[in-house]
């Protein structure tokens, strides 16, 4: 009889990563459930951390494996598809005469992470299917959809007056939505590039990212997710002239 082969705890630390980041998921749902919007947010950013963080980790320890890559795949269609939908529509759109409005943007957002990242697992197995270059995505990532489909949630909790537009908000959710699924190339941070003469000037500014994330989370998010949106004509500029 034959001993069954041993896994070394270095093979499933991403795994455990990425089902705390389930964890977080869950609790941000139910923060949601229970009207407490900002805890419910503040998981769904842990989440996204836990997302960047998996991958890392399963690269610096040597151990990717099939297992942990359909084991993201789902958690970050849970947590960047469903939980923030059902947060959206519990914030905004629960208990009004749009809520069928409301749902319905909802509903795309989460078919539009779904196919998302089934292409994304399709790229990795097809080679004539790319949803990564060398320096940029293809399409909004399923972290990054998350983050701006709930840019009305932070307009709404930095207190905008004027902000009840329930059919325009429906409008931006769905057109996020699309772009996760379109072709339409976006930056990717982890293979951006700065000059040694720089890193000082790039440290001060993560630390001060990181204060202001910490004091005013909201306004904060909103730029990010402004300056996010307005960097995709360029990197569609960048990608048509090379």
């Amino acid at each position: 009889m034959t001993d069954t082969p041993r896994l070394k705890l270095r093979h499933i630390v991403p795994s455990m990563v990425t089902v705390f980041a389930i964890c977080a998921g869950m609790t941000s749902l139910r923060m949601s459930l229970d009207g407490r919007i900002e805890m419910s947010l503040y998981f769904v950013l842990i989440a996204v951390f836990l997302d960047a963080a998996d991958g890392k980790l399963a690269r610096f320890l040597d151990s990717a494996s099939p297992f942990g890559a359909e084991l993201d795949t789902l958690a970050d269609f849970f947590n960047f598809g469903i939980v923030p939908g059902i947060l959206l529509y519990n914030t905004l759109y629960l208990g009004t005469e749009h809520a069928s409005v409301g749902f319905l943007a909802c509903l795309v957002l989460a078919v539009c992470c779904a196919l998302r990242l089934a292409r994304f697992n399709l790229s990795v197995k097809v080679t004539d299917v790319s949803m990564k270059k060398d320096d940029h995505f293809v399409g909004v990532p399923a972290p990054a959809l998350a983050c701006l489909a709930l840019m009305p949630v932070f307009i709404e909790l930095w207190g905008w007056p004027e902000t009840d537009f329930p059919f325009l908000r429906a409008a931006y959710i769905i057109g996020v939505g699309l772009l996760a699924i379109s072709t339409i190339p976006t930056i990717s941070i982890k293979h951006a590039s700065i000059k040694r003469a720089h890193l000082s000037f790039a440290l001060v500014g993560v630390v001060a990212l990181m204060v202001c994330l910490m004091v005013y989370p909201w306004p904060t998010l909103i730029v990010a997710n402004c300056l996010y949106l307005a960097s995709l004509p360029y990197s569609y500029w960048k990608q048509e002239k090379s």
